[in-house]
């Protein structure tokens, strides 16, 4: 049986709502039988001429992959609305107010959000993001039309509403800009390659997979041997300014997930493990002294894998096989 964490990602996206006295955190409502990723249509993607402008309307709770000009308007009070946004992995997200016709005074609110939020846990967290988390909120009624345009820090974004009047609403363009050098992603599908370089900056990144997965790490440059180190008090990257942790969790945010495994030493080759957790992340710290890069490849763990991993697994925690 899917987990909690995987049913409200895989399937309920488009029925999440605000939890109640605390509109910036998002909760699992009710559960339905729609996927909510088959909204990121490859067909329409493909069918789109160029310079074709994809529009249509929004619902109160909706995800979006593709480029194009988004309208909602409120047919009865909307208390709990959020639209997530993502793009692929070096990708970026830019939103831009068209049309807004909301009653700040009377308590409607349209908020922009860097990352993603479900259940008060953050993507990117607050550790690996450059912005404070007050400064990643951008609210419509503080800043009007002084800030009509907003750009994420990564491929996820997302915007949370309340309307109250039927009849008003607002007009968004969505638009994706090249990123030349992603930091933090989630991961559209739950197989995929990816390489990660960070040069020579002081940052952290994290590659975020909502799956169970086998993921493969290829090559690892850190400037300095080899060595794959499972997490234990005697063994681990404590001190290490340059490193890349394996996480596993059933949240969100990768500040809260249990760590799994260090790598600290360059190597070329293989090392592979399997990870059984609702959501799984590849972290890179990086000091800023190299030019640090990692390559590796994941696919979803099939349910003969996840079945053997059962028989030696805590049920409380996600530990990984190799």
């Amino acid at each position: 049986m899917p987990s909690a964490f995987q049913f409200q990602c895989h399937l309920v996206l488009i029925f999440l709502a605000a939890s109640k006295g605390e509109t910036r955190y998002l909760e699992v409502r009710d559960a339905g039988e729609n996927d909510p990723f088959l909204l990121l249509s490859e067909d329409l993607k493909r069918e789109l001429s160029a310079g074709q402008i994809y529009r249509r309307s929004l619902r109160c709770i909706d995800m979006l992959s593709i480029e194009g000009q988004f309208t909602f308007t409120a047919n009865q009070p909307q208390l709990h609305c959020a639209t997530f946004f993502i793009g692929e992995p070096e990708e970026l997200i830019t939103i831009h107010y068209d049309f807004v016709n909301i009653d700040c005074q009377g308590g409607d609110f349209l908020k922009v959000f860097d990352g993603w939020i479900l259940k008060g846990e953050k993507f990117p967290s607050s550790l690996d993001h450059p912005l404070t988390t007050s400064q990643r909120y951008v609210d419509f009624c503080e800043s009007g039309n002084i800030q009509k345009s907003i750009r994420s820090s990564q491929n996820v974004a997302m915007i949370f509403f309340r309307i109250q009047l039927p009849g008003n609403g607002f007009t968004v363009t969505v638009k994706k800009i090249s990123n030349l050098f992603p930091c933090n992603v989630i991961s559209q599908t739950p197989s995929g390659r990816f390489t990660m370089v960070i040069p020579h900056q002081h940052r952290n990144c994290s590659f975020s997979i909502i799956y169970p997965v086998v993921i493969k790490i290829s090559d690892l440059i850190l400037g300095h041997l080899n060595g794959l180190f499972l997490k234990k008090p005697s063994a681990s990257c404590a001190g290490v300014g340059d490193f890349v942790e394996l996480l596993g969790g059933a949240g969100l945010d990768p500040s809260k997930m249990f760590p799994l495994a260090d790598l600290c030493h360059s190597f070329h080759g293989s090392a592979q493990m399997k990870i059984g957790c609702d959501n799984t992340v590849l972290r890179m710290v990086s000091s800023g002294k190299h030019i640090n890069r990692v390559t590796f490849e994941y696919h979803q763990l099939d349910l003969q894998e996840k079945e053997t991993r059962k028989e030696n697994s805590i049920e409380e925690f996600c530990f990984p096989s190799i």
